[in-house]
């Protein structure tokens, strides 16, 4: 018996439908729901700013609907629980930064960083740097080292914490260089700042972007940037590993993870996205005048640096006694 030929086109329709969906399920999953970009801080920030972007970008592009979910509030651990806890299709993407490692040394928490999620991509990345007031006496690293070697426990050295890569970065300096400096944890960046600029503290570890305007303004000086390598709008400023340490480095960074047991097409098919949306060149100044670096590490590197954070952070962590809030 012949089916009529609007029934047959129907029919045939519905077929094709069922063979994309299993020989394409992670493709399929992907244009059928719309993305969610869960960023565990509030508006208006660096993070949140970042998210926006590439759901803009990755939308543009491909004609994926993206939409962003600000959810604050414990330490980020809120976002990243319900993030762990997300149906692993590819429709939830977390942000995480600095402290999804961070707080796995702190604290007891209902997820692993490293077996709860699947990375997709280390984003960004930021500089931290050492900065003195520009009337103190400090014009490098090396003279504020010296002197805090030739006054153990008298000189301070301030940072946004606790519990911060700013911490952090600050306890691996002290040890990098065997000195002893005492810690001062403000709220945040800005008063951290302020007090750098009247002169109640005798050093700042803090992220470039908090102090750029000040150090243009001729107000702080850099003495050296806990990057990698030196910074391209301060050729002239050397790196701590340059000054005491050749492994030292402490930047803030940006990546995106989703939950695991995502699969591994839908993975690759997300770290694509995101790597290309982070690098396009209409992208990059809009980073960098946030303070970002692109940085497009992806799938198993950006796993590896995980792993290398997790165990490096939980050394200085138990070393110098941090304690969260």
């Amino acid at each position: 018996m012949k089916l009529p030929h609007r029934k047959f086109l129907q029919v045939a329709a519905g077929a094709a439908a069922v063979i994309l969906c299993i020989i394409a399920p992670g493709a399929w999953s992907q244009t059928a729901r719309t993305i969610k970009i869960v960023v565990p801080f509030t508006p208006g920030g660096g993070a949140d700013t970042l998210g926006r972007l590439m759901a803009e970008q990755i939308s543009r592009a491909h004609g994926q609907a993206v939409i962003i979910e600000n959810r604050p509030g414990a330490g980020t651990m809120i976002a990243t629980e319900a993030v762990a806890r997300a149906v692993p299709d590819g429709s939830t993407v977390l942000v995480v930064a600095n402290s999804f490692i961070i707080n796995a040394s702190l604290k007891k928490l209902a997820y692993d960083p490293l077996t709860s999620f699947e990375p997709i991509c280390l984003l960004t990345r930021s500089p931290n740097v050492v900065v003195a007031n520009s009337a103190s006496p400090y014009r490098s690293l090396t003279d504020l080292l010296n002197d805090a070697r030739a006054n153990p426990g008298k000189l301070t050295l301030a940072f946004q914490g606790p519990a911060t890569s700013q911490h952090i970065g600050s306890e691996k300096l002290k040890r990098a260089a065997n000195v002893e400096m005492i810690n001062v944890p403000f709220l945040g960046a800005a008063p951290a700042v302020n007090a750098l600029l009247g002169n109640h503290v005798n050093a700042l570890f803090v992220n470039y972007p908090s102090v750029a305007e000040q150090v243009k303004a001729g107000k702080a000086r850099i003495l050296a940037t806990a990057s990698r390598a030196r910074l391209e709008s301060l050729p002239g400023v050397p790196t701590v590993a340059e000054v005491s340490h050749k492994d030292f480095e402490e930047d803030v960074w940006f990546g995106a993870v989703v939950p695991a047991k995502t699969s591994k097409e839908t993975v690759s098919q997300l770290a694509g996205w995101f790597r290309t949306a982070v690098l396009d060149p209409e992208v990059k100044p809009k980073l960098h005048a946030q303070g970002f670096d692109p940085a497009g590490t992806c799938g198993a590197d950006f796993a590896t640096y995980l792993r290398k954070q997790l165990d490096e952070y939980g050394i200085i962590v138990r070393e110098a006694n941090i304690k969260s809030e």
